[in-house]
């Protein structure tokens, strides 16, 4: 699935700058600053169909880190935290959405051109779809093929990459493009020293003789929420999980890999620049972790219930229940 089109699309909403807005006007103009200068910051969120109907995974976590990007970039939003979350379920509620993939976004508006956007705006939206496996419908259960992308991360005394911001994915729509057109499912990227650093949206973690590894933030790495539920998960079921520097030796040498991501999940990852990892296979301890998270998303792990924040059904209006 992806955005809504026909009847759907007449019928889906979307928040902005505080109101609930049919999709079809959620529009900005072609001299926003953003389109210019991809001085914007955002969030990927999952909501996820329970038994007590749908749930966001980790929403204060993703809260926390859109303030954070918007600090780093010198934004103040015109919202509150809570107005901010608020908005998330509503998205979710008023489009009538089991499960949803929840796109938070605050950029420079319109106002003038010019590097420096002292004065200008500031806009925020949040829309939500539905949104199936990212990396292909196959992907979390045969694992996909990876191969390293010829651009290399933005070293950390370029840009702050604890931001998710919006111009710091453009090395990413490179390297995908890169390897997407000879076969292969996703890249694979190197920080500035060559080192291995993360996917185009993604973290990474290998196993080898049954110890976790992955890359630790000093290799140009977005600390991802995902990568640390996988973390959380990992050290519960009771296996070692370090955060150190990899070469892509450790790659090809790995009995299993996989990435980690909101839109990936947990997804395998079979094979490296034509090497197979492992048997080629998703390896047992991918799967394990892999169940364990998906089950935890769900509402099927109470361990993990704090994860959780709960969409309440909408309320009718009084028109609509006459």
């Amino acid at each position: 699935m992806g955005f809504p089109t026909g009847d759907d699309l007449a019928n889906a909403k979307m928040w902005m700058n505080g109101k609930i807005i049919p999709w079809a006007d959620a529009k900005v103009h072609v001299l926003t600053h953003a389109l210019h200068y991809g001085s914007g910051v955002f969030e990927g969120i999952r909501a996820y169909a329970t038994e007590d109907g749908p749930a966001i995974f980790r929403l204060d976590d993703h809260m926390e880190r859109f303030l954070l990007s918007g600090k780093v970039y010198g934004m103040e939003y015109p919202h509150t935290r809570e107005e901010l979350s608020e908005a998330c379920k509503a998205v979710v509620r008023e489009n009538g959405l089991a499960s949803a993939y929840i796109r938070p976004i605050a950029y420079y508006g319109y106002g003038r051109l010019g590097v420096h956007p002292s004065g200008l705006p500031i806009e925020v939206a949040v829309g939500a779809w539905e949104w199936g496996s990212y990396l292909g419908d196959e992907a979390l259960e045969k694992g996909v093929r990876v191969a390293l992308s010829p651009w290399r991360r933005i070293p950390p005394d370029a840009l702050p990459v604890s931001a998710k911001a919006c111009g710091q994915y453009l090395s990413s729509i490179l390297g995908t493009m890169s390897v997407k057109k000879n076969g292969f499912h996703e890249a694979l990227f190197l920080d500035h020293n060559g080192n291995v650093s993360e996917g185009s949206g993604e973290n990474i973690f290998i196993i080898k003789d049954n110890v976790i590894l992955t890359p630790h933030t000093g290799s140009s790495i977005l600390e991802g929420i995902t990568r640390d539920s996988v973390m959380t998960i990992a050290r519960d079921l009771g296996y070692e999980v370090r955060e150190k520097t990899l070469v892509m030796g450790d790659v090809f040498g790995a009995d299993e890999a996989f990435f980690t991501g909101t839109a990936a999940e947990v997804t395998p990852i079979r094979e490296v620049e034509y090497r197979t990892i492992g048997s080629g296979e998703p390896g047992p301890v991918t799967r394990e972790i892999q169940t364990v998270y998906l089950d935890a998303v769900r509402g099927r792990r109470p361990e993990y219930a704090s994860w959780l924040t709960r969409v309440a059904p909408r309320t009718k209006t009084v028109e609509e229940a006459a």
